[in-house]
């Protein structure tokens, strides 16, 4: 299992996210390049739908359900990852699934341990002109990032997981909203004078 927020934030307060991010991970942040694969599961496959993410390969399942889970600002799924081989396409296309788009995402993610093994990605999303070509993808949304913050969870401990994602989002919430895939956020109000302040605290250039 895994607990996961997304939101969005403006290119150019960037580097005031990873100013603020470096600071609380103390540590180098890593370079994120991933051609992801998303493909849905056909009719013959269930009535409940899913889908594979081929990165390795990582199959995302159906969110937890449930008054319980209506209440929290975290959506927890179920996540199973394994490795594959070249011809991995073709054999969910024999199970039944299909490609349903690629995506190019490159950006940089910190590590952080704040009651959890928590990790914020930071992406462009590049869209391919033609199939697999990674070479003349193209920004979809050059003025907007992704951000996701995902930590790993089980059946005993999400509601740990879940408070630790939460209390890291309160601390970036001057810059970005972060809630559960799916859920439109928008643009944070007070992002411009937030990521200005770090920027001038941090000794950086001010935005």
């Amino acid at each position: 299992m895994e607990c996961v927020v997304q939101g969005i934030i403006e290119t150019q307060h960037v580097e005031a996210l990873e100013t603020l991010l470096q600071g609380l991970c103390g540590a180098p942040k890593e370079r994120v390049r991933v051609h992801e694969l998303c493909l849905k599961s056909g009719p013959n496959l269930g009535v409940v739908p899913s889908e594979v993410r081929l990165l390795t390969v990582r199959h995302v399942g159906g969110a937890v359900r449930g008054a319980a889970a209506e209440q929290i600002s975290v959506q927890v799924r179920q996540v199973t990852e394994s490795k594959a081989s070249n011809n991995v396409l073709r054999f969910f296309y024999a199970l039944g699934y299909k490609l349903d788009h690629e995506l190019l995402k490159v950006g940089f993610a910190f590590r952080l341990q704040r009651g959890a093994q928590i990790t914020v990605t930071v992406t462009s999303a590049y869209k391919m002109p033609k199939l697999h070509s990674t070479d003349e993808a193209v920004p979809i949304t050059p003025s907007i990032q992704l951000v996701e913050i995902t930590a790993p969870a089980a059946a005993d401990n999400y509601n740990e997981v879940v408070s630790a994602i939460t209390s890291l989002c309160e601390h970036l919430a001057p810059l970005l909203h972060l809630s559960k895939p799916g859920v439109s956020t928008g643009i944070v109000p007070t992002a411009a004078a937030a990521a200005a302040s770090l920027m001038l605290n941090s000794g950086g250039k001010t935005l």
